[in-house]
């Protein structure tokens, strides 16, 4: 975690700066909230076509014996092609987080392990991404965005969502979506 902030701070050290006023945005990914979620995210302008957002998310829930508890922050550097919060950007994620699922219900979409079993870790990687920004009203605007990239997890296995015997500790390598965001934003000048 400190080397992925060193490197946020060197890459933020290299860009050029401007004399006008900063730009902030405080935003809130609609995706996470359908999954109860809570989440928020601030975006800092760096620059005329550059900005930094940082989303954190928190669910601490646990319903029945259904978990979907973890927190996790997904730094992001972003080029815009138009200016900062203004159409379309391409940028650079990296995230970290830590989790304890399992015990999902018996809907389609859900696999059997996590029906079954519980699953305690972290994971952490990095990717990109694209996204657009469609402004609404003078202060508030909505945002799209998707991303690829890498993650790394570790995690001990459990053999039900409420049971404290450790079947395996193991890591898997990901490659594939690591982003999907439609955020509700709102501009502080």
């Amino acid at each position: 975690m400190k080397k992925i902030l060193v490197c946020i701070l060197f890459i933020l050290g290299l860009l050029p700066t401007e004399s006008k006023a900063q730009k902030i945005a405080v935003k809130s990914n609609l995706l996470y909230d359908a999954t109860t979620t809570m989440n928020l995210g601030l975006e800092v302008a760096l620059a005329r076509k550059w900005t930094l957002d940082i989303p954190v998310n928190y669910n601490p829930w646990k319903f029945d014996d259904t978990r979907l508890k973890h927190w996790g922050i997904q730094p992001e550097l972003r080029y815009w092609f138009c200016e900062s919060f203004n159409r379309t950007f391409i940028g650079l994620h990296a995230h970290y987080a830590d989790f304890n699922v399992g015990g999902w219900p018996d809907w389609p979409f859900v696999s059997e392990n996590m029906q079954n079993m519980r699953y305690q870790g972290r994971l952490y990687g990095g990717g990109i991404s694209i996204g657009h920004s469609w402004i609404l009203r003078k202060r508030w605007s909505i945002e799209a965005s998707l991303g690829l990239g890498y993650a790394r997890i570790v995690y001990e296995k459990y053999p039900c969502a409420t049971c404290g015997t450790k079947l395996k500790d193991t890591g898997k390598n990901y490659l594939g979506p690591t982003k999907a965001s439609v955020s509700l934003i709102y501009v502080i000048k």
